[in-house]
């Protein structure tokens, strides 16, 4: 399901969003510009040399599960709609997404859920995420390739 799909659209104003701006790739895909009754606006860009702009400023971000996508949304502290595309082969990103998911630092969906999800989400479940200590890994890593430990 598309994120500018009438159930999404219909999700995300019940929940009081006003603007959808859409990153797309490089399909061929282009979004439709209003929603059915037109209270939702909705517009679209292929590329941002700085997408952290575009996240600094929104209340809520929808994105694919990719980590890099993931941690910089959790390091901005917005709530996140992680899309898992299940087409992936040895799909590392949907365990990430899960896990985060159940420590309540995101929301997960796949593409047809994504209308229910955003329905049923409450932000004020969410937990801050807190990035860990990576000294201890770090050591480790160190110490199993021989360098020195502090």
């Amino acid at each position: 399901m598309a994120v500018d799909s009438p159930e999404v659209k219909k999700a995300l104003l019940q929940q009081g969003y006003t603007d959808l701006l859409i990153q797309m790739g490089r399909g061929t895909y282009v979004p439709s510009k209003v929603s059915g009754d037109a209270t939702l606006q909705v517009d679209h860009f292929t590329f941002s040399p700085s997408i952290a702009d575009h996240m600094r400023t929104a209340s809520l971000v929808i994105s694919h599960a990719g980590s890099g996508s993931i941690f910089e949304t959790l390091r901005l502290g917005k709530p996140l709609i992680v899309v898992v595309n299940e087409d992936l082969m040895d799909n590392h990103q949907s365990e990430l997404a899960e896990e985060l998911a159940e420590r309540k630092h995101l929301f997960c969906a796949r593409p047809q859920t994504l209308g229910e999800t955003i329905q049923a989400m409450d932000l004020g479940t969410l937990v801050p995420y807190v990035p860990g200590d990576a000294k201890p890994v770090v050591n480790l890593i160190n110490k199993f390739l021989g360098f020195p430990v502090d």
